[in-house]
């Protein structure tokens, strides 16, 4: 099985988890993945129902968006995720959702403080707020990229818009975007009891290099 036709077949079943999260309704989202060794990413197609979405539907870009493999016109959002393949040569996996209590969030245009060891372990610290950017271009990506660059998160809420997260594969990125969801929910909700307490900067180093370098098998 060539490269693409693997990534296609994983993207395909990677978009299901962002259904079975509650991550996204109708047709909103995406998940894309870099070809190793080639400037090629898969992607889901603009506009097509999740229950469709089989590894025959996914489509293979260049990294300007150009359509290279598959039936369909890419995702609206391609543009975006390429522009961040090639600035971020460690991400190899990009997920955008509008999951409910991120969208929230970003909505506010509000950072999610680092108020849970769970937010430190997997980002590092807050998860920040991108700017406002309108889709088409790739003024998203630029946006994710600019905001990412100064930040050890792997998410960042994109200012009215939703949240994207990064990963060093697709499946890394689907994870955070779950636990991106999960975090922005409880947080929403201490808040709703009063203030939440940071974490001290010292502890959240201490989480995060023990979560990413220790933690599983």
């Amino acid at each position: 099985m060539s490269a693409t036709a693997e990534l296609r077949r994983t993207v395909a079943e990677l978009h299901r988890e962002l259904t079975k999260y509650e991550l996204v309704i109708w047709t909103a989202g995406n998940v894309s993945a870099r070809v190793p060794g080639h400037e090629l990413m898969v992607i889901k197609p603009s506009g097509v129902s999740y229950d469709e979405l089989g590894p025959e539907a996914m489509v293979v870009t260049d990294l300007h968006g150009n359509l290279v493999e598959g039936e369909y016109a890419p995702s609206s959002d391609t543009a975006a995720h390429a522009y961040v393949y090639r600035h971020m040569p460690e991400v190899n996996g990009v997920v955008h959702t509008h999951s409910p209590y991120a969208t929230a969030w970003a909505a506010r245009g509000e950072p999610i403080p680092c108020v849970l060891t769970m937010i430190a372990d997997e980002f590092g610290g807050e998860i920040p707020v991108g700017p406002f950017a309108l889709i088409g271009d790739d003024s998203i990506g630029q946006g994710i990229v600019e905001t990412l660059k100064s930040s050890r998160s792997k998410a960042v809420l994109m200012r009215n818009h939703g949240p994207f997260t990064v990963g060093p594969s697709a499946k890394a990125a689907v994870k955070s975007a779950v636990m991106l969801e999960d975090v922005a929910r409880t947080v929403h909700f201490a808040l709703q009891l009063g203030k939440a307490s940071a974490i001290d900067q010292h502890d959240v180093d201490r989480l995060y290099e023990r979560y990413q370098n220790v933690y599983g098998q």
